[in-house]
């Protein structure tokens, strides 16, 4: 069964924030392997939850 959802009374706090895998790697400046390692992994698009948990990124020392 479906039910229709009005979208002024929908809440914001249990949504999730979904993100393209490309434009994380950009944003979180990743290289272009792990970026590839999180595409074959999550597909296009994943939620900021899984991709923070999945990438890792070399530290950057002085």
């Amino acid at each position: 069964m479906t039910s229709h959802a009005a979208i002024d009374k929908l809440s914001d706090k249990n949504l999730k924030k979904v993100w393209s895998v490309t434009d994380f790697a950009k944003r979180y400046r990743l290289d272009g392997e792990e970026e590839s390692r999180l595409l074959k992994l999550l597909g296009s698009f994943a939620s900021e939850h899984e991709l923070l948990m999945n990438a890792s990124r070399a530290p950057r020392f002085r």
